[in-house]
């Protein structure tokens, strides 16, 4: 399916892809490299590998620099890509994967203990990363937020469907616990009147992402198989997910917002590109991932911040101008940090 890999970049039909009857699956455009991404690379394989992601980031900051489309048009097109086309994508990955139940439950439960870890540090240390509870709360947000639509990205190039599958327990697992925890600091340290707790459970349980993820956990562990009619359908409108996303990604950069606060700014930067996977990295050890299931870990936290921070932080009275700054230096420097952060562990016993 969405298999990308390191050698030399180009677009192409791909028509290969075809149902166990050797009837076509689908038909597409697809970004892709054409050679298989080996297990242990050398840098330039890497940020090869790569090259596709963050392509796609630069053309969506072209866009929006030259008005393809309006503000709204862009909000809209978030939408589309975040309730329409990136569910059926998380579905179907876990409908189609092939990974072992014990492999989830240890990433999950990796990625869970790294958030939760993230969340008592910066609490612990909150003085030392911002002068008021507005600032505060978004570099909590910084720390524990990471951006989906980069993460699957980076993944789907360097482990194909299987990596696209594992990423989708990482949306199961860190999605609700992202939300709770960024709607509780903001109504605590940011917020006028704190958010109510029913309207926060409610957005948590009517999120298309739980909601085709469960879904799709329902059906494998019950042995129920999707059509292949409804199976095609829910693909093609996945496929469109990654591409879509990475260009709204780009076309949310705002270069201009980089003067907020630069020691909120650091702070978040550094929790967010450094301390984050490094913390993952040692409670992946400790919880006893191997192979790609531990660089699924370590990369799922290397991303930066996720755009919808920052409509959070607006909504609930944070520093939405310093989220804005975070996102934008998360995202640029993602560029260094993840290859360097994918060597780095690669050279690691596991």
């Amino acid at each position: 399916m969405r298999r990308l890999a390191c050698v030399s970049l180009h677009f192409f039909w791909d028509r290969s892809t075809r149902s166990p009857q050797g009837k076509p699956r689908r038909t597409m455009c697809r970004l892709a490299l054409t050679s298989r991404l080996c297990q242990k690379q050398g840098m330039f394989d890497v940020v090869l590998s790569l090259i596709p992601v963050f392509s796609l980031i630069a053309l969506g900051a072209l866009l929006r620099r030259y008005k393809v489309l309006s503000p709204e048009g862009w909000t809209s097109l978030e939408r589309l890509t975040y309730f329409v086309l990136f569910p059926p994508l998380m579905f179907m990955s876990i409908v189609e994967g092939k990974f072992a139940g014990a492999e989830a439950l240890l990433l999950g439960l990796t990625l869970a203990a790294t958030v939760a870890t993230m969340g008592a540090l910066m609490l612990l240390i909150r003085p030392l990363l911002a002068k008021d509870g507005p600032q505060f709360s978004s570099v909590f947000q910084a720390g524990i937020r990471w951006n989906g639509y980069v993460t699957l990205g980076v993944l789907a190039g360097l482990y194909g469907d299987e990596g696209v599958a594992l990423s989708a327990v990482g949306f199961a697992t860190l999605v609700p616990m992202n939300n709770v925890m960024s709607v509780l600091v903001l109504s605590r340290y940011a917020s006028p009147e704190p958010a109510p707790l029913g309207r926060v459970i409610r957005s948590i349980a009517t999120n298309p992402l739980i909601i085709s993820t469960v879904g799709a956990i329902i059906l494998v562990s019950i042995g129920v198989r999707v059509s292949e009619p409804v199976g095609e359908t829910l693909n093609l409108l996945g496929d469109a997910t990654v591409s879509l996303g990475l260009i709204c990604v780009g076309a949310a950069l705002d270069l201009g917002s980089m003067r907020a606060a630069k020691r909120a700014l650091a702070a978040g930067t550094i929790l967010r590109l450094i301390v984050m996977p490094a913390v993952t990295v040692g409670l992946a050890f400790a919880i006893g991932l191997t192979g790609m299931v531990f660089h699924v870990a370590v990369i799922c936290a290397s991303a930066p911040v996720a755009t919808s921070a920052y409509i959070l932080a607006r909504q609930l009275g944070g520093d939405s101008k310093l989220m804005a700054s975070i996102i934008t230096l998360t995202t640029l420097l993602s560029l260094i940090t993840i290859p360097a952060t994918i060597l780095l562990t690669q050279m690691l016993p596991i």
